[in-house]
């Protein structure tokens, strides 16, 4: 999956699997989660924010089924 470096203090890197609806992001120390289920125009919401954390925090995690890859 192809990720998008970002600045954030939590964030590092997030890529996004359309077809599959899966939203990765990797977190500061190399942690790797996969979000299952999220829509595109989260994703999109995601990108476009602010504070890439602050809309983590409030709008998808704990909202969507949720694997750690790494």
């Amino acid at each position: 999956m192809q990720r998008v470096d970002v600045v954030s203090s939590n964030i590092k890197s997030i890529g996004y699997d359309e077809n599959d609806r899966i939203l990765e992001i990797v977190f500061k120390g190399d942690r790797i989660y996969q979000y299952i289920g999220v829509p595109l125009d989260v994703y999109t919401s995601l990108m476009n924010a602010q504070s890439h954390g602050k809309y983590f925090s409030s709008d998808i995690r704990d909202k969507y089924l949720t694997r750690r890859v790494k």
